[in-house]
C-alpha cells in the first residue's frame, strides 16, 4: 500500500508499526479467546469495589465533559504524595505523557538515550518526533544507570529514559541506586523516570525526590497495582514549571468523568491496594514454582509479571511462546538479545496459572521438537 502523499516527510519515513499487538487482535487472528490473557501486565485482580461504586455512581453524568484539569484527582495525589498540586500532571496512561514529553523536549535530530529492549512505547514517540534515539545494553538483566548517563553526556542527550522496576524483566534498582544516578544526570539531560509499578516493588525502592528537582520528572499510573489498566489514568510528577509546560499541547478534554472518579476511589483504598499486593507476591511464587517444574528458572520480580529464562536463545523462547499462545495463554517476551531467551508472563488467578501449569510442558517439548 502507497502513503498518502500528503504525509509529512518525517511521518512518511516511519514504520507502519505498532509497539504492542493486543490480546484482542490475536484472539482475532487465531479464531478464539484466550483461557489465561497473562501477557499486558494487566491486574486481574481488578480495581477496589469502592473505585467500581465510584464509576457506576459517575456514569450517570457521562453526558458532562470531565473538569479538563482534573483538579480533585490532582489535589488527591499531592496530598498524598506531600507535596504541591503544581507538580503533577495528569493524562491518559503513561504512554500519553511520555508522547507529551517528547513533543515538549525532542525535535527533529534531538538525542535521546534508553535501553536496547526497555518499554518500546517511549521510543516510538521519540521517532514520532523526529528524535534520534541511542540504545544501551542491559547490564546482566537490569537497566544500567551509569552507562545511561554516561551515554546522555556523550552525545547531549536531552531526555534518559529508565523504568524501576523495569519493563520486561522485572529487575529494580533500590532508592539509594535512583539517588546516585541523579547525581549524575547531566544539566542539558532529563531523566524521565517510569515507576508503573512501584506500588508492587519492595519498600526501598521509591527514592525521596524533591519535585522541584529539574533533574527528573516521573511518571506513575493507575494502569497495575490499583487494577485500572482500561481506564487510562497517569500521572507525572516534577517540577512545577515542566509540570504547566504540559497544558500547552496536552488534550484538555483527554480524561473521562469515570476515570477520573474510579482513581480517586482507588488512591482512597490503600487496603485494597495491600491485598493486591499480596495476590501479586504468591502469585510470582507460584509461576516460579511452574517454571521450576518444568526445568525453567523465574528471574527475581519487583512488578506483577514474572520473566521466564527459558533456557535456550529466542528463537527458542519465541517457540515457547507461539505453543502457549496456541494452547490459550497469552504472554509476552523482551524482543531484544539477550533478554528475548525469556518469556514474560503476567501475574494471574488460580485457575490462570493452573491452565498454564497444563499448557508449558506441552509448548515446551514443541519447541524442543523443532
Amino acid at each position: 500500500m502507497t502513503d498518502d502523499p500528503r504525509l509529512t516527510p518525517l511521518a512518511a519515513a516511519l514504520p507502519a508499526s505498532v509497539p504492542f499487538v493486543g490480546p484482542e487482535a490475536q484472539e482475532r487472528a487465531r479464531g478464539a479467546p484466550f483461557i489465561a490473557r497473562l501477557g499486558a501486565n494487566e491486574s486481574v485482580f481488578g480495581p477496589s469495589p469502592k473505585a467500581i461504586t465510584a464509576m457506576k455512581a459517575a456514569a450517570s453524568d457521562v453526558w458532562k465533559y470531565a473538569d479538563p484539569e482534573s483538579h480533585d484527582l490532582r489535589v488527591a495525589l499531592a496530598t498524598h504524595h506531600g507535596i504541591a498540586p503544581e507538580h503533577i500532571m495528569i493524562a491518559e496512561g503513561i504512554d500519553t505523557l511520555l508522547g507529551l514529553l517528547v513533543r515538549l523536549l525532542v525535535g527533529p535530530g534531538d538525542t535521546v538515550v534508553t535501553s536496547a529492549g526497555a518499554y518500546p512505547t517511549f521510543n516510538y514517540h521519540v521517532a514520532g518526533f523526529g528524535g534520534i534515539l541511542h540504545q544501551i545494553a542491559y547490564t546482566g538483566d537490569f537497566e544500567d544507570p551509569d552507562h545511561l548517563t554516561t551515554k546522555a553526556r556523550e552525545v547531549r542527550a536531552k531526555l534518559i529514559y529508565l523504568a524501576n522496576p523495569d519493563n520486561p524483566m522485572g529487575s529494580v534498582h533500590d532508592a539509594k541506586t535512583i539517588r546516585r544516578m541523579l547525581k549524575s544526570v547531566p544539566d542539558h539531560a532529563l531523566l524521565v523516570l517510569d515507576e508503573a509499578y512501584i506500588e508492587l516493588a519492595p519498600d526501598d525502592t521509591a527514592a525521596k525526590i524533591d519535585p522541584t528537582d529539574t533533574r527528573v520528572i516521573r511518571m506513575r499510573t493507575f494502569s497495575k497495582g490499583y487494577g485500572m489498566a482500561g481506564a487510562r489514568i497517569g500521572y507525572a510528577i516534577g517540577p512545577a514549571p515542566l509540570i504547566a509546560a504540559f497544558n500547552k499541547v496536552r488534550n484538555h478534554f483527554g480524561m473521562n468523568r469515570i476515570s477520573q472518579a474510579g482513581a480517586l476511589a482507588a488512591l482512597a483504598d490503600q487496603d485494597w491496594l495491600e491485598q493486591v499486593r499480596a495476590k501479586v507476591i504468591a502469585a510470582r511464587d507460584r509461576i516460579a514454582e511452574i517454571a521450576a517444574d518444568n526445568g525453567l528458572m523465574a528471574l527475581p520480580s519487583a512488578t506483577n509479571f514474572v520473566a521466564v529464562d527459558c533456557g535456550g536463545d529466542g528463537n527458542f523462547a519465541r517457540g515457547v511462546l507461539s505453543g502457549l499462545i496456541e494452547r490459550g495463554i497469552f504472554v509476552r517476551m523482551p524482543f531484544v538479545a539477550p533478554q528475548d531467551r525469556c518469556i514474560r508472563i503476567s501475574c494471574g488467578t488460580n485457575d490462570d496459572l493452573d491452565a498454564l501449569a497444563v499448557a508449558l510442558p506441552q509448548a515446551l517439548a514443541d519447541a524442543r521438537k523443532s
